[in-house]
Protein backbone atom coordinates (compact mmCIF):
# COMPACT_ATOMS: atom_id res chain seq x y z
CA UNK A 1 0.00 0.00 0.00
CA UNK A 2 2.71 2.62 0.78
CA UNK A 3 4.26 2.40 -2.62
CA UNK A 4 0.88 3.02 -4.33
CA UNK A 5 -0.15 6.02 -1.61
CA UNK A 6 1.20 9.04 -4.20
CA UNK A 7 -1.90 7.91 -6.49
CA UNK A 8 -4.49 6.11 -4.77
CA UNK A 9 -6.09 7.47 -1.35
CA UNK A 10 -4.77 5.24 1.63
CA UNK A 11 -8.73 4.70 2.42
CA UNK A 12 -9.11 3.84 -1.04
CA UNK A 13 -6.65 1.25 -0.78
CA UNK A 14 -7.84 -0.49 2.42
CA UNK A 15 -11.55 -0.60 0.85
CA UNK A 16 -9.83 -2.65 -2.11
CA UNK A 17 -7.85 -4.94 -0.15
CA UNK A 18 -10.51 -4.92 2.55
CA UNK A 19 -8.80 -3.86 5.37
CA UNK A 20 -9.42 -1.10 7.67
CA UNK A 21 -7.22 2.26 7.72
CA UNK A 22 -6.96 2.18 11.22
CA UNK A 23 -6.06 -1.13 11.07
CA UNK A 24 -3.40 -0.44 8.72
CA UNK A 25 -1.97 2.07 10.33
CA UNK A 26 -1.85 -0.06 13.53
CA UNK A 27 0.43 -2.33 11.89
CA UNK A 28 2.51 0.28 10.14
CA UNK A 29 3.47 1.77 13.53
CA UNK A 30 3.32 -1.97 15.45
CA UNK A 31 6.82 -3.35 16.74
CA UNK A 32 7.89 -6.65 15.37
CA UNK A 33 6.85 -9.84 17.58
CA UNK A 34 9.04 -11.39 19.84
CA UNK A 35 9.20 -14.28 17.72
CA UNK A 36 9.76 -11.54 14.68
CA UNK A 37 12.63 -10.03 16.69
CA UNK A 38 14.36 -13.16 17.92
CA UNK A 39 13.95 -14.37 14.31
CA UNK A 40 15.82 -11.60 13.10
CA UNK A 41 18.60 -12.13 15.39
CA UNK A 42 18.70 -15.56 14.92
CA UNK A 43 19.64 -14.97 10.84
CA UNK A 44 21.90 -12.98 11.08
CA UNK A 45 24.06 -15.42 13.41
CA UNK A 46 23.44 -18.05 10.73
CA UNK A 47 24.69 -15.71 8.22
CA UNK A 48 27.80 -15.30 10.48
CA UNK A 49 27.84 -19.06 10.64
CA UNK A 50 27.32 -19.57 6.85
CA UNK A 51 30.01 -17.11 5.87
CA UNK A 52 33.21 -18.51 7.96
CA UNK A 53 32.30 -21.54 6.27
CA UNK A 54 33.13 -20.39 2.97
CA UNK A 55 29.18 -20.57 2.04
CA UNK A 56 29.41 -24.44 2.83
CA UNK A 57 27.50 -25.32 5.83
CA UNK A 58 24.19 -26.51 5.51
CA UNK A 59 21.40 -27.33 7.88
CA UNK A 60 23.06 -30.10 10.09
CA UNK A 61 26.51 -28.13 10.53
CA UNK A 62 24.27 -24.90 11.07
CA UNK A 63 23.03 -26.42 13.33
CA UNK A 64 25.36 -28.07 15.24
CA UNK A 65 27.76 -24.81 15.86
CA UNK A 66 24.62 -23.08 17.26
CA UNK A 67 23.70 -26.19 19.50
CA UNK A 68 27.58 -25.81 20.74
CA UNK A 69 26.78 -21.81 21.37
CA UNK A 70 24.26 -22.61 23.44
CA UNK A 71 21.79 -21.91 20.91
CA UNK A 72 19.34 -24.66 21.22
CA UNK A 73 16.51 -24.08 18.55
CA UNK A 74 15.00 -26.76 16.24
CA UNK A 75 16.31 -27.59 12.86
CA UNK A 76 13.29 -27.00 11.07
CA UNK A 77 13.70 -23.55 12.31
CA UNK A 78 17.04 -23.31 10.96
CA UNK A 79 16.11 -24.38 7.80
CA UNK A 80 13.14 -21.90 7.40
CA UNK A 81 15.46 -18.77 8.42
CA UNK A 82 18.11 -20.20 5.75
CA UNK A 83 15.57 -20.69 2.94
CA UNK A 84 14.27 -17.56 4.18
CA UNK A 85 17.84 -15.51 3.47
CA UNK A 86 18.31 -17.87 0.51
CA UNK A 87 21.15 -19.70 2.13
CA UNK A 88 22.24 -23.54 0.58
CA UNK A 89 25.00 -25.88 2.32
CA UNK A 90 27.31 -27.48 -0.30
CA UNK A 91 25.99 -31.14 -1.48
CA UNK A 92 29.34 -33.00 -1.90
CA UNK A 93 27.81 -36.23 -3.76
CA UNK A 94 29.82 -39.48 -2.79
CA UNK A 95 31.91 -40.36 -5.30
CA UNK A 96 32.51 -43.78 -6.82
CA UNK A 97 36.16 -45.47 -8.48
CA UNK A 98 35.43 -47.10 -11.75
CA UNK A 99 39.15 -47.34 -12.35
CA UNK A 100 41.42 -49.63 -9.96
CA UNK A 101 44.11 -51.63 -11.05
CA UNK A 102 44.31 -55.20 -10.20
CA UNK A 103 47.44 -55.96 -7.44
CA UNK A 104 48.31 -58.84 -9.67
CA UNK A 105 47.68 -57.48 -13.10
CA UNK A 106 50.60 -57.34 -15.92
CA UNK A 107 51.28 -53.45 -16.84
CA UNK A 108 51.58 -53.51 -20.82
CA UNK A 109 52.69 -50.80 -23.31
CA UNK A 110 51.04 -48.47 -24.56
CA UNK A 111 50.38 -48.84 -27.48
CA UNK A 112 49.33 -45.68 -29.03
CA UNK A 113 51.60 -43.45 -27.07
CA UNK A 114 48.81 -41.23 -25.59
CA UNK A 115 48.02 -40.46 -29.42
CA UNK A 116 44.00 -40.44 -30.17
CA UNK A 117 44.47 -39.27 -33.39
CA UNK A 118 43.01 -42.30 -35.88
CA UNK A 119 43.67 -42.03 -39.57
CA UNK A 120 40.46 -44.30 -40.67
CA UNK A 121 37.59 -46.17 -38.70
CA UNK A 122 37.96 -49.37 -37.25
CA UNK A 123 41.47 -48.34 -36.32
CA UNK A 124 41.55 -47.18 -32.81
CA UNK A 125 38.86 -48.15 -30.52
CA UNK A 126 38.55 -46.26 -27.38
CA UNK A 127 37.13 -47.46 -24.36
CA UNK A 128 35.88 -46.76 -20.78
CA UNK A 129 33.69 -47.51 -18.05
CA UNK A 130 31.26 -44.48 -15.95
CA UNK A 131 28.88 -44.43 -13.76
CA UNK A 132 25.34 -42.92 -13.37
CA UNK A 133 23.73 -41.93 -10.23
CA UNK A 134 20.42 -42.78 -9.79
CA UNK A 135 17.63 -43.50 -6.91
CA UNK A 136 18.21 -47.02 -6.64
CA UNK A 137 21.91 -46.74 -6.87
CA UNK A 138 24.70 -46.58 -9.11
CA UNK A 139 24.32 -47.74 -12.90
CA UNK A 140 27.86 -48.13 -14.63
CA UNK A 141 27.91 -47.40 -18.20
CA UNK A 142 30.65 -49.33 -20.32
CA UNK A 143 31.55 -47.63 -23.41
CA UNK A 144 33.62 -48.47 -26.95
CA UNK A 145 34.03 -45.18 -28.93
CA UNK A 146 35.28 -44.65 -32.48
CA UNK A 147 38.52 -42.31 -32.27
CA UNK A 148 38.37 -41.73 -36.28
CA UNK A 149 34.45 -41.06 -36.12
CA UNK A 150 34.03 -40.02 -32.23
CA UNK A 151 31.29 -42.53 -32.86
CA UNK A 152 30.08 -45.09 -29.94
CA UNK A 153 30.27 -48.27 -31.64
CA UNK A 154 29.92 -50.48 -28.24
CA UNK A 155 28.15 -50.19 -24.90
CA UNK A 156 26.77 -52.11 -22.13
CA UNK A 157 25.22 -51.18 -19.04
CA UNK A 158 24.79 -53.28 -15.56
CA UNK A 159 24.25 -52.72 -11.57
CA UNK A 160 28.33 -54.16 -11.73
CA UNK A 161 31.35 -53.41 -12.46
CA UNK A 162 32.21 -57.29 -13.22
CA UNK A 163 34.04 -57.87 -16.35
CA UNK A 164 31.22 -59.29 -18.36
CA UNK A 165 30.25 -55.32 -18.56
CA UNK A 166 33.55 -53.91 -20.56
CA UNK A 167 33.20 -57.61 -22.05
CA UNK A 168 29.64 -56.85 -23.39
CA UNK A 169 30.58 -53.71 -24.72
CA UNK A 170 33.46 -54.94 -26.71
CA UNK A 171 31.49 -57.72 -28.12
CA UNK A 172 28.53 -55.41 -29.18
CA UNK A 173 31.40 -53.15 -30.97
CA UNK A 174 32.93 -56.31 -32.36
CA UNK A 175 29.39 -57.57 -33.60
CA UNK A 176 29.02 -54.53 -35.80
CA UNK A 177 31.91 -53.04 -37.42
CA UNK A 178 34.16 -56.88 -37.64
CA UNK A 179 37.18 -55.27 -38.39
CA UNK A 180 40.17 -56.69 -39.23
CA UNK A 181 43.04 -54.92 -37.78
CA UNK A 182 42.03 -52.63 -34.28
CA UNK A 183 43.68 -51.31 -31.13
CA UNK A 184 41.36 -51.50 -28.12
CA UNK A 185 42.85 -48.91 -26.00
CA UNK A 186 41.13 -49.02 -22.50
CA UNK A 187 42.29 -47.98 -18.99
CA UNK A 188 44.54 -50.09 -16.40
CA UNK A 189 41.60 -51.39 -14.94
CA UNK A 190 40.97 -54.44 -12.87
CA UNK A 191 37.97 -56.06 -15.14
CA UNK A 192 39.60 -59.16 -16.41
CA UNK A 193 41.23 -58.81 -19.62
CA UNK A 194 41.05 -55.26 -19.76
CA UNK A 195 43.74 -54.51 -17.10
CA UNK A 196 45.89 -53.45 -19.62
CA UNK A 197 46.72 -50.04 -21.02
CA UNK A 198 46.32 -51.45 -25.12
CA UNK A 199 44.98 -54.51 -26.47
CA UNK A 200 45.95 -55.10 -30.45
CA UNK A 201 42.62 -57.43 -31.93
CA UNK A 202 42.96 -58.88 -35.48
CA UNK A 203 40.99 -61.02 -37.36
CA UNK A 204 43.02 -64.10 -36.79
CA UNK A 205 43.15 -63.88 -32.70
CA UNK A 206 39.25 -63.78 -32.44
CA UNK A 207 36.33 -66.75 -33.56
CA UNK A 208 33.11 -66.21 -32.47
CA UNK A 209 30.45 -68.36 -30.37
CA UNK A 210 27.11 -67.04 -29.83
CA UNK A 211 28.06 -63.14 -30.35
CA UNK A 212 30.71 -63.63 -27.65
CA UNK A 213 34.46 -63.18 -28.28
CA UNK A 214 37.23 -66.12 -27.48
CA UNK A 215 40.75 -66.10 -27.64
CA UNK A 216 42.50 -69.06 -29.16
Amino acid sequence: MSDHQADFPVATLCRVLGVSPSGYYAWRHRLPSPRAQSDAVLKERIRQIYDWSRQTYGVPRIHAELADEGTHVGRKRVARLMRASGLRGVCRRRKTRTTQRGQDGAVALDLVDRDFAAQAANELWIADITYIPTWAGFLYLAVVMDAWSRRVVGWAMATHLRTELALDALNMALAQRQPDDVIHHSDQGCQGRFKWSSQHLNSEELRWDRGRKIER
